[in-house]
């Protein structure tokens, strides 16, 4: 299939400063695109940010590197059943998780990133699921009403869904927000909005 999304926009107090703050946290380029922030938000935005790498040296290494840049630590990195994880907001206000299955390092510590994983909070799983398939994302996995993991193709961004209030809960904040999600999906839906508010945008849409 061709690539599901190309980049996201991410609305910003300052777009200058936003691009300094990721350029030291993640370094992640062209896959983060930024526009200037004007509606109002409050609480949970509704989505994270995942960063998943290949060790637990490389969790330690971004998670740090973020909140030298400016980051908010909400869960520190730590060890649990299914890896090791910490997740941080950033001065813009995104939740970002940074992760892996590994239990063990195997190489010196970096901050190398392996696969960048959106996740949007549906009210609806299975009303999200159906609005995504529908206009040819298919599925890669799926959890019944409650998680869903498309398969994007090749590309720079994988896409989830999860039920609005376990993703809360997984990022470490409360469940309830208002407002803007303050969040531009770039790909191949073009101009669309789906049930739960998310804007989706064509790729030639401007940083």
């Amino acid at each position: 299939m061709n690539t599901a999304i190309d980049s996201v926009t991410l609305d910003v107090p300052d777009v200058d400063a936003a691009q300094s703050f990721y350029t030291r946290a993640f370094g992640l380029g062209d896959r983060l695109r930024f526009g200037t922030a004007d509606a109002e938000t409050s609480g949970f935005r509704g989505y994270t940010l995942s960063l998943v790498v290949s060790q637990p040296a490389n969790v330690h290494a971004l998670v740090d590197a973020a909140v030298a840049a400016g980051a908010t630590v909400i869960k520190p990195g730590a060890k649990s059943l299914w890896g090791v994880g910490g997740t941080v907001q950033a001065p813009d206000g995104a939740i970002w998780k940074v992760a892996t299955s590994a239990k063990k390092d195997t190489a010196p510590p970096s901050r190398d990133v392996d696969e960048i994983i959106l996740l949007l909070g549906a009210e609806d799983v299975i009303a999200s699921k159906t609005f995504y398939t529908e206009r040819g994302i298919p599925v890669g996995k799926s959890f019944g009403r409650s998680y869903v993991q498309f398969d994007t193709g090749g590309s720079p961004i994988g896409l989830g869904l999860y039920r609005h209030a376990a993703l809360a809960k997984d990022a470490g904040v409360p469940a309830d927000g208002s407002g803007s999600h303050r969040l531009t999906v770039n790909g191949v839906l073009g101009a669309a909005v789906d049930p739960d508010g998310f804007v989706w945008a064509p790729v030639s849409v401007s940083a």
